[in-house]
């Protein structure tokens, strides 16, 4: 296996935009990425697209090569994965072992999804296919009332608290606020998310992403061309994808995921790396609780702990590990099937010192972790600078 890089990031906006469609947003990520890697799309041998579920939200099939086409990817393989909330993750995952195995010299990996032109309620019964729907399903529990459950059951054996989850996500809307490219850059308080419109208890929706729009899109070669096109490339150190029982009853403990930590300690392993090595962190905080049993699962904080770790201000900006710098999915939006190449793409950025406001001050290593549903699939990538 050879090291490969990142010589290309590219993002549209995230948010929610009526008047666009999902292969506009897909082409305009991609299109933002050949331009940054200096390349053009004859030159793309293979690409790789992440999405959950564009047929349902928008009644396409066939995504990849109606994405691909559209940018001038022609005569290549176009191939689409779909792995719920982490499918561009997993994406990235497979672009990578190509690119590492020497199949391919230059590969795209993108993300998108257009989320908004559905109903709130038509959403979140699209999301719920992601869990079990031979049981949860039947049953009627969604996302939030699935996370909610993890929620209260931490609660109960580490005696977190709801203001300790409200610190995840005011957090995270200060980060975002600094974020131009953020679905929402407002500003919390804690007494504000603390006091937020009811979703599951203990739940408000401030604990809960949001439903968005967008695309990211990266370009991969290996590491030994990468100083070819620019001087700014990110080294791919490790990424590792595992998987884990879909359905939450399946799972021993639910306060913790196993696919998280073993991918976790794949990816440490391969880096040659560990916790207090990372310098920055994007993590799935798909609900505010899934920060804080991330920050444990990776090992920022102890079993139990990860509550007061946020409360502390250790995941801050100027914290111990920066977590979610971009603002998270809280903040920044979370168009599910964008959302694994959007982290590669902030955390590139802080590796390049290009994230403004939001730059951390060591800035030598990254990490992003991908989640699908309640912990069935995770892609953990660590990231180095040139």
């Amino acid at each position: 296996m050879r090291p490969v890089a990142v010589i290309g990031i590219g993002k549209t906006a995230f948010g929610a935009f009526p008047d666009r469609d999902l292969r506009s947003l897909a082409a305009e990520a991609i299109e933002h990425a050949l331009t940054d890697a200096g390349i053009s799309a004859p030159a793309v041998e293979s690409f790789y697209l992440g999405n959950f579920a564009g047929p349902s939200f928008v009644g396409q099939n066939h995504l990849a090569p109606y994405i691909g086409t559209a940018v001038g990817f022609e005569s290549i393989p176009c191939t689409r994965i779909e792995n719920a909330c982490a499918s561009s993750g997993s994406a990235f995952f497979h672009a990578w072992q190509s690119v590492a195995a020497g199949l391919y010299d230059t590969v795209v990996v993108a993300g998108v999804e257009k989320m908004t032109s559905q109903s709130t309620p038509r959403v979140t019964e699209i999301l719920a296919g992601a869990g079990d729907m031979s049981g949860e399903g039947r049953a009627g529990a969604t996302f939030p009332a699935l996370f909610a459950m993890i929620a209260r059951r931490h609660m109960h054996q580490y005696g977190t608290t709801r203001e300790q989850l409200a610190a995840v996500a005011v957090k995270n809307h200060a980060n975002g606020a600094k974020n131009p490219l953020a679905h929402m850059r407002k500003v919390i308080t804690v007494d504000q998310a603390l006091g937020g419109k009811p979703i599951a208890e203990p739940l408000t929706v401030y604990d809960c992403s949001l439903i968005s729009d967008g695309a990211a899109a990266v370009v991969l070669v290996p590491l030994h061309k990468a100083s070819r096109y620019n001087s700014r490339f990110a080294r791919v150190l490790s990424v590792a994808q595992t998987s884990d029982h879909v359905a939450l009853d399946t799972k021993a403990d639910i306060t913790e995921f196993p696919a998280v930590k073993s991918a976790g300690q794949k990816a440490y392993e391969t880096a040659g790396v560990g916790p207090g090595e990372i310098d920055v962190a994007e993590v799935h905080d798909c609900f505010t609780i899934a920060e804080i049993v991330a920050s444990e699962d990776l090992g920022f904080a102890n079993k139990g702990e990860g509550g007061p770790f946020a409360a502390a201000g250790c995941t801050a900006i100027n914290g111990r590990i920066p977590i979610n710098t971009s603002g998270g999915l809280k903040s920044k939006g979370h168009p599910v099937g964008a959302t694994g190449v959007g982290q590669i793409c902030d955390i590139v950025m802080q590796l390049r010192g290009d994230a403004g406001e939001r730059q951390v001050s060591r800035h030598r290593t990254g990490l992003a972790q991908n989640l699908g549903g309640s912990g069935a699939t995770c892609v953990v990538s660590i990231l180095g600078a040139a």
